[in-house]
């Protein structure tokens, strides 16, 4: 029997800070997993201040920050090991995505390996999606293939970050794309209220719903073309904000029309599928008010599981995709992306490299 033990790292797009997720993997004809333990590191202001500031700069500049978000990911990795005694085989690391332009061809998660490395003192698995970009691929979504191996005993795996995504098996091949934006508007609108995020969805609950808003986020191009397809900050930048600012409503009012476009995307997918038992996860599950009204529509049953696997099901997958990549096993599927052939994606730092 084959053991691993892993520390993965995610951040993602709701910008509340770094997940990681101390994973022992063991193969025995099939993959088991365990989340020995896990943490969020919020971001300090500087960071969040850089990544704006990031985003909206040169691929240069952008390119540049990677090494300094690598030292700083690398402080904090030792400081998790150090506070839980645990001891790792490697690192597996997704970075911050700054950029994420499939269509050029380019995408940058940045956090340098080697930046890593130096500090932790361990072989860094990190650069996740380029490889599959230039395959032709989207690069997005990647969690799919840790669907597959650890969450096969669900229909559907739909994850509410700030970008809500789907996998499921189709005719013996996995899957996925990009559905909607989530977190990354609701949290925009949140903090225009004085808050951090919608708590259980209790905001949502008590706006209006906009019923012209609601039809033209509805009529947006990206929801009628057919996967493989994903979004990124970009596309929300350039597609939602200047659509929802244009009726300058009130933000508790943006919460409860947005919450309902959401449940109508994720319906008009689910209603086109076979009935079966959907796994949600991500932050968005605690959404209480947007759970409660995808329940009321959807035929599948919902299953949300507990708190570590909600908040830190991104961080155990890719320690997996840095598990398989260890083993140069397929870890990207070309059924999801789109790209021309699977592919073992992710750069390797060993020690001293």
């Amino acid at each position: 029997m084959d053991t691993y033990k892993v520390i993965g790292l995610m951040s993602g797009t709701s910008l509340d800070g770094v997940d990681l997720a101390y994973c022992e993997f063991t193969y025995n004809n099939s993959w088991k997993y365990k989340i020995v333990c896990a943490e969020t590191i919020a971001y300090p202001f500087y960071w969040i201040e850089n990544f704006e500031k990031l985003v909206n700069g040169t691929k240069a500049k952008a390119e540049r920050a990677s090494v300094e978000y690598g030292e700083y990911l690398g402080s904090i990795i030792n400081d998790f090991k150090n506070k839980h005694d645990i001891s790792a085989d490697f690192i597996a690391s997704h970075g911050h995505t700054i950029f994420h332009q499939p269509e050029k061809k380019y995408t940058l998660q940045i956090g340098d390996g080697k930046a890593i490395s130096k500090i932790v003192k361990l072989p860094v698995i990190y650069d996740f999606r380029s490889l599959d970009v230039k395959l032709g691929g989207q690069g997005a979504p990647l969690v799919p293939i840790g669907d597959k191996f650890l969450f096969g005993n669900y229909t559907y795996c739909i994850n509410f970050g700030g970008i809500a995504n789907i996998s499921y098996e189709n005719k013996g091949s996995r899957i996925a794309y990009d559905i909607c934006p989530v977190n990354m508007v609701l949290n925009h609108y949140s903090k225009k209220l004085g808050f951090e995020y919608d708590a259980e969805g209790h905001l949502a609950s008590r706006g209006n719903l906009h019923k012209d808003l609601l039809n033209q986020l509805n009529k947006l191009d990206y929801y009628q073309q057919s996967p493989p397809k994903s979004i990124g900050r970009e596309w929300v930048e350039q597609n939602i904000f200047p659509l929802i600012e244009k009726f300058d409503l009130d933000p508790i009012d943006v919460l409860r029309t947005f919450t309902e476009h959401i449940t109508i995307q994720i319906n008009n997918i689910l209603q086109d599928l076979p009935v079966g038992k959907i796994l949600i996860t991500g932050g968005g599950a605690k959404n209480l008010y947007l759970i409660d009204q995808l329940q009321k529509t959807a035929s599948s049953e919902i299953i949300i599981p507990d708190d570590t696997i909600i908040e830190y099901k991104e961080s155990l997958i890719f320690a997996f995709l840095g598990l398989l990549r260890f083993r140069n096993e397929i870890n990207c599927l070309s059924s999801v992306t789109g790209a021309g052939r699977d592919s073992s994606c992710g750069v390797i730092v060993n020690i001293n490299s």
